[in-house]
């Protein structure tokens, strides 16, 4: 077991040997209200993309003891973010959201784990808003063509020759009715940055897209396909739910991971172009303005997942591999500036670009305990780790 641990707490695996198992992303909800359900998806393989034909088994990990219980089937997923499995937040115990694939479309799929009943939504989901209401849905057509392993294989892109469509953008769907309609066009964000290119023409896409803690704004990257020799940017925006209060938070540079604060403050590993010239650090960005600040730079030293506690009072972060294979795992005390290496584990380096298994750490609803995926058992898997220690300590 290629790993490295802390004195004040250990990782335990929560996946039996007879799959792979995966959740995926880090910042959509993997756990019950009551913490007992952990979500994940079970898959064949793991060292390849998963073809239009290839299945995931949707399921929960009962915490109590382990076991592993399958509620359904998709052929919409990816290493990433998976089938975008998570918990409706309205009914955090019940019911299940996820992405499957209906004959030549793409659909989200709200499901009652209990009674097995499940509805169909007019769109595949790319995230749901904390209150219940409302999800979004974007290309996933594009994504794939863009980077494989955020989208899925098997449908070409209806608007694959028009760089930025006015058919095409960010959806808004009503979870009651499961209805949805176009709130932005990506000529819409097209007209509201293009000044940055000068008269050249990019095709755009939109690569993550979440709603603020209330439900009110959505944040979303804005990219475009390079050319070749061309590194492509990313321009950070904000968005009323209803596609109206577009914002240029930052313009194209560099800009990755983040997590929302609060209804206003993002906290997003970028450039900060706006905001001077200390370069790539994690920082504080608030909605509406061009105010930033650094958390520390002393500590974040380079790109990873981050999310606060649901106290807000910690950040959970990872990295990529280093030199020598292993990625780490952190948390960092936002009150006491100073932060713990919870455990280093190895990756394997042919699971690599698109197939990688990311940390992609998560925190549980108590803000007790955390879930992450790793390969440094010589298979994907779920581990979970009991931090209340660590957070006695202050890190």
């Amino acid at each position: 077991m290629h790993s490295i641990k802390n004195e004040l707490t250990k990782a335990e695996r929560v996946t039996q040997e007879d799959g792979h198992y995966f959740f995926g992303y880090y910042d959509t909800p993997a756990w019950s209200q009551s913490d007992r359900y952990h979500l994940c998806h079970k898959v064949e393989f793991m060292d390849r993309l998963p073809h239009a034909a290839d299945n995931a088994v949707v399921g929960f990990i009962d915490m109590l003891d382990h076991s592993f219980h399958p509620v359904a089937e998709t052929t919409a997923w990816n290493f990433q973010q998976g089938s975008m499995l998570q918990w409706h937040p309205a009914f955090p115990e019940e019911e299940i959201i996820y992405n499957t694939r209906d004959g030549e479309t793409y659909r989200g799929i709200v499901h009652n784990i209990h009674t097995g009943s499940s509805r169909q939504l007019a769109l595949p989901v790319a995230n749901v808003d904390p209150t219940g209401t409302y999800a979004v849905s974007i290309s996933f057509d594009r994504m794939f063509d863009f980077r494989p392993g955020y989208g899925y294989e098997g449908r070409e892109d209806p608007y694959k020759e028009a760089r930025h469509s006015t058919a095409d953008g960010i959806f808004l769907i009503d979870l009651s009715t499961g209805e949805s309609r176009l709130v932005l066009s990506l000529q819409h964000i097209w007209d509201f940055t293009k000044s940055r290119f000068q008269g050249q023409d990019k095709k755009l896409l939109i690569n993550h897209i979440t709603f603020n803690t209330d439900g009110s704004r959505l944040v979303f990257l804005v990219r475009y396909f390079p050319e070749p020799g061309e590194v492509w940017e990313t321009a950070i925006l904000t968005v009323n739910r209803d596609g109206s209060g577009l914002f240029l938070l930052s313009d194209y540079s560099y800009a990755s991971h983040y997590h929302w604060r609060d209804s206003e403050t993002i906290v997003f590993h970028s450039r900060g172009v706006e905001n001077g010239d200390a370069g790539d650090q994690l920082y504080e960005l608030r909605d509406l303005t061009h105010e930033a600040e650094m958390i520390d730079n002393s500590f974040f030293l380079r790109d990873g997942h981050c999310s606060y506690s649901p106290d807000r009072q910690y950040m959970l972060y990872d990295s990529y591999p280093d030199a020598d294979g292993y990625r780490h795992l952190y948390v960092y005390s936002l009150k006491n500036k100073r932060g713990l290496t919870l455990g280093s584990y190895y990756s394997l380096p042919d699971i690599d670009g698109d197939i990688r298994c990311d940390l992609h750490p998560r925190w549980n609803r108590a803000g007790t305990h955390i879930s992450f995926d790793s390969i440094h058992e010589g298979k994907r898997h779920v581990y979970a780790m009991d931090l209340r220690k660590v957070l006695e300590s202050g890190c």
